[in-house]
C-alpha cells in the first residue's frame, strides 16, 4: 500500500541517529554497538524481551514488565544475571545516557549468550546471557486507522510455543504480517486453533459490540499489559468487557475494533478483510478507553 503504516509506526527523529545502545554492561554509540554472530539469540532466536515506554520522565508499569520478564527467563531456563534492581539500573542508566524524558520507547533484550558451535543445545552457551538496551525517542505517528487481513498463521499450542511468551522466535507472526501485506493490509488478525479471533501478529485485538468491549480468552495470546490495563480500565468505569470466545462473523459486524500495545497504546482499525469496521474510523469507546489511558499515564507520572 502507497500509504503503508504499522502499529509501530513513528515520527522521524533525528536524535536517534547519535544514541548510546546498552550491551552488557557498556554504553555503546549504535554505530558501534554490536553482538557475536555466535549469539544465540541471533542464530536460534534463543531469547526473551520487553517492550517499554517512558513518560514525563517514567516508565509505564515497569514493575509489571520486569515481573514478566523474570518470569519468562524462568520459563525458559534463562539466567539474566542480574536481580530486579540491577535490570531497572541498566534501564535508567541507558535513560540517563541519552538523556530522555518522554516519548521514549525501550527494546529490552536477552539471549543465551554466545555459543561455542553454531548448534542449538543451550549447553553451547557458557559465556553468560547478552543482554542489549535499545531507547529510542518515539512518538506514534497514525495517519490513519489501520487495516488488517485474516491469515492462515496461527497463534499455537502451548506445548509448541507458548504464545505468552516473550519470545526471540518471532518467524511465525512476522511470516502472518507478511501474508497479511501481501492481501493489501497493514497487518495480520490471527486466529486460534480452534478457529476463534485471537490477536494481531503485534499487538492485542478488541472490538467494541452493542457498547461492550470484547476480546479473546488470553489462552492462545501475549496476556498484554496494555491489554489488561484496558479491561481494568473497562472494569472501573462501567464499560462492559468480556474476555471470550468470538469468530469472524462477530468481528465484521463489530461497530468498533482497536488494538492494544506498549507502543501504540491503543490502535483504531478501519477496515478488516476488505469489510469496513463502524464507520470506519475510531469510534466513542475506543476514545473514551484512550483518554481514559491517558489519565492513567498521568496520574502515575
Amino acid at each position: 500500500m502507497s500509504d503503508k503504516i504499522t502499529t509501530h509506526t513513528a515520527e522521524d527523529d533525528p536524535r536517534n541517529s547519535d544514541i548510546q545502545i546498552w550491551v552488557n554492561g557498556s554504553l555503546t554509540h549504535r554505530a558501534q554497538a554490536m553482538v557475536s554472530v555466535y549469539d544465540s539469540g541471533f542464530m536460534l532466536g534463543d531469547g526473551i524481551w520487553e517492550g517499554m515506554r517512558l513518560y514525563n520522565g517514567n516508565w509505564a508499569f515497569i514493575d509489571e514488565h520486569i515481573d514478566r520478564l523474570f518470569e519468562a527467563a524462568k520459563a525458559i531456563d534463562l539466567d539474566i544475571g542480574m536481580d530486579r534492581d540491577g535490570v531497572i539500573s541498566a534501564v535508567l542508566e541507558t535513560q540517563l545516557a541519552n538523556s530522555m524524558s518522554t516519548d521514549v520507547h525501550c527494546r529490552l533484550m536477552i539471549t543465551r549468550g554466545i555459543k561455542v558451535l553454531p548448534f542449538q543445545h543451550p549447553s553451547l552457551s557458557r559465556s553468560g546471557p547478552t543482554m542489549v538496551i535499545i531507547m529510542e525517542h518515539s512518538t506514534p505517528k497514525l495517519p490513519r486507522p489501520i487495516t488488517l487481513a485474516t491469515v492462515p498463521h496461527q497463534r499455537g499450542l502451548p506445548m509448541t510455543q507458548d504464545p505468552k511468551l516473550n519470545s526471540h522466535s518471532k518467524l511465525n507472526c512476522i511470516l502472518a504480517c507478511i501474508a497479511a501485506e501481501k492481501a493489501g493490509a497493514d497487518e495480520a488478525l490471527m486466529l486460534d486453533v480452534h478457529g476463534f479471533v485471537n490477536t494481531t501478529n503485534a499487538c492485542n485485538f478488541f472490538i467494541v459490540r452493542k457498547g461492550a468491549v470484547w476480546t479473546s480468552t488470553g489462552d492462545y495470546c501475549m496476556n498484554g499489559i496494555t491489554r489488561q490495563k484496558v479491561i481494568d480500565l473497562c472494569n472501573s468505569n462501567d464499560i462492559p468487557v468480556f474476555e471470550r470466545n468470538f469468530s469472524l462473523v462477530d468481528t465484521y459486524s463489530a461497530e468498533e475494533a482497536f488494538l492494544t500495545g506498549t507502543f501504540g497504546a491503543q490502535t483504531p482499525i478501519s477496515n478488516i478483510d476488505g469489510r469496513q469496521i463502524g464507520c470506519g474510523e475510531m469510534g466513542p469507546i475506543t476514545k473514551q478507553i484512550r483518554n481514559l489511558y491517558k489519565s492513567l499515564i498521568l496520574a502515575k507520572t
